[in-house]
């Protein structure tokens, strides 16, 4: 993580506007076409990063440590995750056809604006986050950054809510529901706030790697128990044999359709931790290698937990996550409980990037950043606890997974998603070729502006349509009874 002046640790908060994230003092100049560095070294060995590695040389506690397979891992947690439990569930909503068509494209746009987001971090070795990145594109404004800082601790505390949530519906399913579910919904913020405590990403990536197998193994189970048992939960005659559609059955709506859509895309959109991660790689230029490697993974597996448990369960049975889809108590407990430490960590992860966020601007070129001081601990534990009873209190407030998702995606993500790498292609591309880049480039100029303004275009729709459609999901799911009362006891679980 980036280093800055002693001189800042007497209360200014850092700016674009101050000497350490001044464009013209962090900028690495790099080839238009190559994006290499021009002149100087953007590696951990010389240029910027090459000084913050030295400057943390001294210190206790180091952050740019992550090497591209650590930095994997840690996608790897972030991505397979619980969330591709959802995918089923939309595929039974989208068709199969659809479905699996919108899975491959969100997958390709995803890994397209994180090569964007990473050719950006290389030309600002000094970000550190998200939020450096807003006010960067966007006239170096404050205001941005502020509004941008909102959206993202928002954004990783309703992730961790939604971890809570998830965290009381698994104790709920596999202990048959002895006590009230807000109990069993603190317990996996005590846990989780546990878990929290490693401050560096590269101890982390330890752990990711075991959530990340473990998941992969509960989303494998849950497809052969789909498979091999005779029926789905909730089979009668009456309701017949599971019914699989390639396309949208007739009556779908546009509500239930934007949902479904906005569950394949918060699954793979996960750029707003990208730039953390990246600030603490001791070689930048390899994350390449991280982000391809997990999409690929993602397609794979997230097509086939989609395709084959919708296959096997039909649009009459399908429930969200798809482990309730499960006929059999002993299958649905073992594949769901392969998935607790994914159920822990990925909350672990995002309250992590939150807490690093405040902790780095309160404790900025101070010794208590890089050290085992008690000051040092005692903030950054209070932190975590601040940010999991918040997160708690929104488990509680909003007890209900597919909408939550849709929520998140259509508030955050258009934005982290697709407006801000838009924006970043654009300023990079005007910067390299000036502002006729669209015209000087000739057809790789037109085709790379209407890409990224369609973006834009995208995350818009997110922005408007999809929050319209989330919101109003939430109203008639509340009219029709099918989801619970705020703070209530009741079980939740599958």
């Amino acid at each position: 993580m980036a280093e800055y002046n002693t001189t800042q640790a007497a209360g200014r908060r850092p700016s674009f506007t101050s000497d350490q994230l001044d464009p013209a003092n962090d900028k690495v100049k790099l080839d238009p076409e190559t994006q290499q560095p021009i002149g100087m070294d953007s590696g951990s060995e010389g240029g910027d990063i090459g000084r913050q590695i030295e400057l943390e040389a001294g210190n206790s506690i180091k952050y740019r440590t992550c090497s591209w397979q650590k930095t994997a891992a840690l996608l790897f947690s972030e991505y397979i995750c619980l969330a591709i439990m959802s995918f089923p569930w939309s595929y039974s909503i989208l068709g199969l056809v659809p479905g699996l068509i919108l899975t491959v494209f969100i997958a390709a746009v995803v890994l397209y604006t994180s090569l964007i987001i990473w050719r950006f971090c290389l030309r600002h070795p000094n970000v550190r986050d998200v939020c450096d990145i807003g006010q960067l594109l966007f006239w170096d404004s404050k205001i941005v950054w502020y509004l941008t800082a909102i959206m993202f601790l928002l954004n990783n505390t309703f992730i961790q809510g939604l971890h809570c949530l998830v965290g009381a519906e698994y104790l709920n399913t596999v202990t048959g529901h002895p006590t009230c579910s807000i109990v069993f919904a603190l317990v996996t913020a005590i846990v989780s706030l546990i878990f929290s405590l490693p401050r560096t990403f590269s101890t982390l990536s330890k752990v990711a790697t075991f959530s990340a197998l473990t998941t992969f193994i509960s989303v494998l189970l849950a497809m052969i128990f789909a498979g091999i048992e005779d029926h789905p939960a909730g089979y009668s005659a009456k309701l017949g044999e599971p019914i699989i559609t390639a396309i949208p059955v007739k009556g779908t709506t546009f509500v239930s359709g934007v949902s479904a859509f906005l569950n394949i895309s918060y699954t793979f959109i996960g750029q707003i931790t990208l730039p953390s991660f990246i600030a603490e790689m001791k070689e930048p230029r390899d994350f390449w290698k991280s982000v391809t490697a997990v999409t690929i993974a993602e397609i794979i597996v997230f097509s086939l937990a989609g395709s084959i448990v919708y296959v096997y369960t039909g649009n009459q049975y399908m429930t969200s996550p798809a482990f309730g889809s499960l006929g059999n108590e002993v299958y649905k407990k073992v594949s769901f409980s392969f998935m607790v430490p994914t159920l822990i960590f990925l909350g672990v992860l995002y309250a992590s990037v939150s807490a690093r966020f405040v902790f780095f601007r309160l404790f900025d070129g101070t010794r208590h950043k890089g050290n085992h001081t008690v000051v040092g601990w005692a903030a950054w534990t209070g932190i975590l606890v601040v940010l999991w009873i918040l997160a708690f209190i929104i488990s509680q407030v909003i007890p209900f997974f597919s909408d939550l998702l849709s929520i998140m995606s259509s508030l955050f993500d258009s934005f982290f998603g697709f407006i801000f790498w838009g924006v970043a292609y654009l300023r990079m591309r005007r910067e390299d070729y000036g502002p006729g880049f669209y015209k000087n480039r000739g057809i790789r100029g037109w085709a790379g502006a209407i890409l990224n303004v369609g973006l834009i275009g995208v995350g818009l729709f997110f922005l408007g349509p999809g929050t319209y459609a989330s919101v109003e999901s939430v109203i008639l799911n509340y009219r029709a009874g099918t989801v619970g009362s705020p703070f209530s006891c009741a079980n939740n679980g599958l």
